[in-house]
């Protein structure tokens, strides 16, 4: 590699949402002259969704940071795994160990107020549009509303299922914790960046940090680059 190449960079988004939840964060990046991408998957199967992060990760260079939000965390959990990863940022995100799934992490902690304002129809678990505001409470009420009309709903068994790696383990990780966070809780984000040893920092925002405050969430993401490219070129 290089010594003046920069790390490629793979978002991975959380159920109710797609990879347009980075959006305030990839020109940004792009206009620095990263190689970024957004992966896309169904939310049907979590390892059909490991494999669409993995197969994302063919489309860019290597060495690439991979950037998991909420359930995006479980899968960059699994995906980081790949040689081609060199670090794994993680925001308002689940990580779970070998031996838990998304839900049984989950189940350790309190439940959050989403999930008083949810609904599975055919299969599928949908956020009411009250719920919004457990999840981006501090976006404005268009973006609110933005949001919710384009959420993607995951399947109804999705967090109960199991993907082999812990890239955490191995990788060197960052975390965002979101202080206010009504989605995953605040406490179990504490938890799981104290556990993967992550540089760790905590700002006052919703479960979508990547929108409220897209410019703290930015800082991270440069400092993660910048780790992996002198530990790339040392």
């Amino acid at each position: 590699m290089s010594t003046q190449r920069k790390p490629s960079i793979v978002f991975v988004h959380g159920i109710w949402a797609d990879g347009s939840s980075f959006s305030k964060l990839i020109p940004a990046l792009q206009a620095e002259g990263y190689e970024v991408i957004a992966a896309q998957y169904g939310l049907d199967t979590l390892a059909a969704d490991v494999a669409g992060v993995i197969s994302t990760l063919a489309r860019v260079s290597s060495p690439a940071i991979l950037v998991g939000h909420s359930y995006g965390g479980t899968l960059i959990t699994a995906a980081g795994a790949d040689p081609r990863v060199a670090g794994l940022v993680y925001i308002a995100a689940l990580a779970p160990d070998a031996d838990e799934t998304s839900q049984s992490l989950q189940a350790k902690f309190p439940v959050t107020e989403v999930f008083s304002h949810i609904e599975v129809t055919d299969g599928r678990v949908w956020v009411k549009p009250e719920g919004v505001a457990c999840f981006a409470g501090d976006l404005s009420e268009a973006e609110q509303k933005l949001v919710w009309a384009t959420h993607a709903a995951p399947a109804a068994d999705l967090f109960g299922q199991q993907a082999e790696g812990t890239a955490w383990r191995s990788k060197p990780s960052w975390y965002i914790v979101a202080n206010d966070d009504q989605t995953v809780h605040p406490e179990l984000q504490r938890f799981v960046a104290k556990r993967m040893g992550a540089t760790t920092v905590e700002t006052n925002s919703s479960h979508v940090p990547m929108l409220s405050q897209p410019e703290f969430v930015l800082e991270v993401i440069r400092k993660a680059a910048q780790s992996v490219q002198e530990a790339m070129t040392a």
